[in-house]
C-alpha cells in the first residue's frame, strides 16, 4: 500500500514549533517512501478558528519546502479538504456508528454532564441515555428533541496496539471516557472527524504527540466497529522549553514566525526541529530537506521529550548563513541595511564583511550601527593592555595612518591593510597599535564585525578621514 500521511492542523493563529515538528515527520514519512503528503485543515472548533490563520499554514509550508501533494487549495481525489465543508459526511457516518451499536444519542444537557465528571476522583459521565432503546431514541431525535451522539464504550479489559515510537501499549478500557462524537450544531468533535477523514482519504500513517496515547484505544474501537483497518501510529514526545515545561506559544515561546522575523533562516529551523526528536544515528547535523528524505527513518524517533535550545539552533543558523553564496546573504542582508542606514556605503563589500561573522540576520543592525555615526565614547576606550595601547599611542598612530591613509590610490582593504602595515613597521610599532585605535576611531566600539580596514573599506575615503580627524580632535 502506497504510503499517505496527513498534516491537519487547527487554523488557531501562528506555526508553533511543535505542529511545525509534526508536519516534518509526516512530510519525511510520505516522502522517504515516495508516498504522499496532504493538508487537511481541521476548523470544526469554530470558537478557537483565527482569521487569516489557514493563509499562515499555507505560507509556512510553502517557505520551509514542505508541498503537499493534496489539499484544500489544490484539490485531490479525497476532498473537501477543510473539514468544516465535510458536516454531511460526518453526520451521515455518526448515525451509522449508533446503528452499529458504537455511539448512542444523547439527550443530557451540557451542565448535566459536567455535574457527574470530577477530575480530582477520575469520574467520568455514566451516560443514562446509552440505556435508552434506540428506537425510542430515534423517536427523540424525529421530534426535534436537541441531542448529541457519544461513543459508547462497551468492551471491558485492555485495549492493545501498536506503536511505532513506544511499542506496544495496554490501556484499560475502564479509563476511557464516552466522548461526543456530534456535537448539537451537527459538527464534528476531534476524536472523531480524525477517524472518518483518515480512513476515507486513506491515510496510513499518523503522526501526532503522546498525549494521545491513552485515546487511542477510543479512535480504534471506532475502527473496529465500521470494520476498517487502522493507521500505523507515531506517537511523538512534545518539544519542551525545559525540564518541565512545554514549549508554547501562550507562554511566550517562539513560533515559526517569530524565528523568522528575529533573522533564523527557514532551511535552519527545519533542519534544527527535525533532530529535536529523531537521531540519524551519525554525528551528522546539518541536513537540507532533501537529505532528510533520504536518510529519515521512524526507526530513530527518540520516546524522550527534546528541549528546545535557542543557542544550538543559532549556532545552526550561523552554519547555514556561512553556506550561503554571496549574492544569497547580500540579498537576505538588504532589507537589513535598508531599515538601519542612510548613509551611501559600499554595501556589497559590507555584506562580504558580515557574512562570516554573523549567526542571524537579526544581528546584522546591532553590528552596523557605528556606520551612520560613530557612537559616543571616551578616550579610556583605547586603553588596551594586550594592543599595548592608550590615549597617547592612539594620538600618535592616528596621526600616522591618517597621513598614510589619504595618498592610497585603491581604496581597498588588502591596499589599505598593506599600507598600514608597512607604516607600522616604519614606526617601529606593532600593527595592533595602529589598527586598533584606527577601529575606534571609525566606530566608537571595541569590537566590530570587521577589522580597521574593513570599516575603512565599507565607509569610503572621505567618511573614513573625517572620523580619523574627528577622533584627533578628541585627543
Amino acid at each position: 500500500m502506497k504510503v499517505r500521511t496527513r498534516f491537519a492542523p487547527s487554523p488557531t493563529g501562528y506555526m508553533h514549533i511543535g505542529n511545525l515538528r509534526t508536519a516534518l515527520y509526516e512530510y519525511l514519512i510520505a516522502k522517504s517512501a515516495g508516498g504522499d503528503f496532504l493538508l487537511r485543515i481541521e476548523d470544526t472548533d469554530q470558537k478557537r478558528y483565527v482569521e487569516g490563520a489557514t493563509d499562515i499554514i499555507y505560507a509556512t509550508l510553502k517557505r520551509v519546502g514542505m508541498d503537499w501533494d493534496e489539499g484544500p487549495d489544490i484539490g485531490g481525489n479525497y476532498g473537501p479538504y477543510i473539514q468544516s465543508e465535510r458536516k454531511s459526511i460526518y453526520g451521515e457516518y455518526a448515525h451509522k456508528l449508533v446503528e452499529l451499536g458504537g455511539a448512542h444519542y444523547c439527550f443530557c444537557s451540557k451542565e448535566e454532564a459536567d455535574g457527574q465528571k470530577d477530575d480530582v476522583q477520575n469520574m467520568k459521565f455514566n451516560d443514562p441515555c446509552k440505556h435508552i432503546p434506540l428506537e425510542e431514541a430515534k423517536k427523540r431525535v424525529a421530534a426535534g428533541e436537541p441531542y448529541v451522539i457519544r461513543q459508547t464504550i462497551y468492551k471491558t479489559g485492555k485495549s492493545k496496539y501498536h506503536d511505532e515510537v513506544y511499542g506496544d501499549i495496554e490501556i484499560d478500557y475502564d479509563e476511557l471516557d464516552e466522548g461526543v462524537l456530534l456535537k448539537s450544531d451537527g459538527l464534528p468533535t476531534y476524536n472523531f472527524a480524525n477517524v472518518v477523514d483518515d480512513h476515507l482519504m486513506q491515510i496510513t500513517h499518523v503522526v501526532r504527540g503522546n498525549e494521545y496515547i491513552s485515546s487511542t484505544p477510543k479512535y480504534n474501537l471506532i475502527y473496529e466497529d465500521f470494520g476498517w483497518e487502522h493507521p500505523h501510529y507515531v506517537h511523538v514526545p512534545p518539544v519542551m522549553k525545559d525540564a518541565q515545561h512545554k514549549l508554547s506559544k501562550r507562554n511566550g515561546d517562539a513560533s515559526f514566525q517569530d524565528l523568522v522575523a528575529k533573522g533564523y533562516l527557514p532551511e535552519a529551523v527545519i533542519n534544527y526541529i527535525a533532530l529535536l526528536g529523531w537521531n540519524p544515528g551519525t554525528d551528522q547535523e546539518i541536513f537540507s530537506l532533501d537529505d532528510l528524505k533520504k536518510c529519515f527513518s521512524v526507526e530513530r524517533l527518540n520516546k524522550s521529550p527534546a528541549i528546545f535550545d535557542i543557542t544550538k539552533l543559532t549556532w545552526m543558523n550561523g552554519c547555514y548563513i556561512r553556506a550561503l553564496p554571496a549574492a544569497g546573504f547580500h540579498k537576505l542582508a538588504l532589507p537589513y541595511y535598508e531599515k538601519t542606514l542612510t548613509r551611501k556605503v559600499n554595501l556589497e563589500y559590507l555584506s562580504q564583511v558580515l557574512q562570516p561573522r554573523v549567526e542571524t540576520l537579526g544581528d546584522i543592525p546591532g553590528q552596523i550601527d557605528f556606520i551612520e555615526n560613530v557612537l559616543d565614547y571616551t578616550p579610556e576606550l583605547y586603553n588596551n593592555k594586550k594592543m599595548k595601547t592608550d590615549a597617547a599611542v592612539a594620538g600618535n598612530t592616528l596621526a600616522e595612518a591618517r597621513k598614510v591613509l589619504e595618498n592610497v590610490s585603491d581604496w581597498d582593504n588588502d591596499s589599505l591593510f598593506a599600507a598600514l602595515k608597512n607604516a607600522a613597521e616604519q614606526l617601529g610599532v606593532k600593527n595592533g597599535q595602529i589598527l586598533y585605535p584606527l577601529r575606534i576611531a571609525l566606530s566608537g566600539k571595541e569590537t566590530t564585525p570587521g577589522g580597521a580596514t574593513e570599516i575603512a573599506s565599507v565607509l569610503g575615503r572621505e567618511e573614513t578621514l573625517r572620523r580619523i580627524d574627528d577622533a584627533l580632535a578628541k585627543l
